[in-house]
């Protein structure tokens, strides 16, 4: 599997670049080739060159971001970045991947790079989780239900109890999150917010203050934004 994509930058102002720059740094996976202020040097360079992605502004002298995607390699994943919300229309005629109004955020880059990113195959992306289970107490003295870690969506504390919650199920256990916590791989599963943990290989969006995991959404405290988005930024994809 490639490791990483390959992209360049291209826009008028250098503020822009630099912001870009920083994003593309803290995401492993993303490897940056070059950038660029003139659009005109980007046709001689991908006459030699091939890219993955091209994070392209659209406002731009000699020739815009739009035309200019008309004419890069159909392979060539194309993210707009601009200032101008009147332009996102006719971006989705030339298939562009997303579209980042300025002044951009970085869960926001974050999200439109995911798009793009190779998946795991499922064995792959299981294999800390495949086999592990945990028996939770349920209703009863001596009722306990196996739950293998790689059907768990998250865990929501609630109070003396946590919710357990699966795909088509809900568990309710007598616990507190912190115990759920030291009982989980580390490596699986983060605490976002103080009354949820989830598993990081479910997760299937994050867009500006929430998680999205199968149509589920889960908030993200901003206790533990920091630690959060340095560990999703540290997976290998």
């Amino acid at each position: 599997m490639k490791k990483h994509l390959t992209c360049i930058i291209v826009d008028d102002e250098p503020p822009a670049i630099r912001l870009l720059e920083k994003y593309v740094d803290k995401i492993p996976s993303l490897e940056l080739v070059k950038t660029f202020t003139k659009p005109l040097e980007v046709l001689h360079f991908l006459e030699r060159n091939l890219v993955d992605i091209i994070f392209l502004d659209i406002q731009m002298p000699d020739i815009t971001g739009i035309q200019l995607s008309k004419i890069v390699n159909k392979s060539t994943h194309i993210i707009f970045t601009t200032a101008y919300p009147e332009f996102a229309l006719e971006s989705y005629d030339v298939a562009a991947m997303d579209y980042l109004l300025k002044p951009i955020e970085f869960e926001r880059f974050y999200k439109a790079v995911q798009k793009i990113q190779p998946k795991k195959t499922s064995s792959q992306s299981n294999s800390s989780l495949k086999n592990k289970y945990i028996f939770f107490k349920t209703d009863g003295k001596n009722k306990f239900k196996k739950v293998f870690l790689t059907d768990v969506l998250f865990f929501q504390g609630l109070k003396n109890y946590v919710a357990v919650q699966l795909e088509d199920e809900q568990i309710i256990t007598y616990s507190t999150l912190k115990h759920i916590l030291e009982m989980l791989p580390k490596q699986d599963f983060i605490q976002v917010h103080k009354s949820y943990i989830v598993s990081i290989e479910q997760i299937d969006q994050i867009e500006n203050d929430a998680i999205w995991i199968k149509n589920r959404q889960v908030p993200i405290g901003n206790t533990y934004r920091k630690d959060f988005f340095e560990k999703i930024n540290s997976k290998e994809i």
